[in-house]
């Protein structure tokens, strides 16, 4: 789209959100084509990290552990299967 050719707007004239068309969803772009906004969103909390290679993403798994060990794990409460990551990295030396 050149920058002469205006967009349509979404927002009616009170201020509410009209409904996503056809267009809106062919033209939109993810959130990480607009890096101020990603930086922005980032600082404040808004915002996760960006997306990992396919190579880099972590595994989902089943398996069994003790009740005690998920209880030591849990302990300290959120992000508890991080610190289970953590010390297996660490218990394997990687």
């Amino acid at each position: 789209m050149s920058e002469t050719e205006k967009r349509k707007s979404y927002i009616g004239e009170n201020d509410e959100i009209l409904e996503l068309d056809d267009q809106w969803f062919a033209e939109a772009q993810p959130v990480w084509a607009f890096p101020e906004l990603v930086e922005t969103l980032q600082k404040h909390g808004k915002l996760g990290r960006p997306p990992l290679p396919p190579e880099q993403k972590k595994k989902r798994v089943t398996m069994y552990l003790d009740p005690d060990i998920i209880a030591h794990l849990k302990k300290d409460g959120k992000g508890w299967q991080t610190r289970a990551n953590a010390t297996l990295r660490k218990a394997l030396g990687l």
